[in-house]
């Protein structure tokens, strides 16, 4: 029998509202804050999106990198200090 590798994941689709052309990703605590997975704009109008796998019934925190820039979540209602005298959005799985 092959293990499921992806047992306890969860799909979590990752979007934002950017000016086309931008370069999007998202970092956080699930990725040791790499601003590693990019977030794509298919029909060239702004709207960004990513799909990732991430643990179940965990709180994570995030932000958005927009061109170098790190940005929370404007469409997230709960954020964090964090060490670096910024906030940090939040998702709960």
């Amino acid at each position: 029998m092959e293990k499921n590798s992806n047992k306890g994941k969860k799909r979590i689709t990752f979007q934002l509202k950017a000016e086309p052309g931008s370069e999007v990703f998202v970092a956080g605590d699930f990725n040791g804050w790499e601003p590693n997975k990019k977030l794509n704009d298919r029909n060239n109008d702004g709207n960004y999106k990513g799909v990732m796998l991430l643990d179940r019934q965990k709180q994570f925190e995030y932000k958005f990198v927009i061109n170098g820039q790190w940005s929370v979540d404007p469409d997230c209602e709960e954020w964090v200090p964090n060490a670096m005298g910024s906030l940090n959005s939040i998702l709960k799985t």
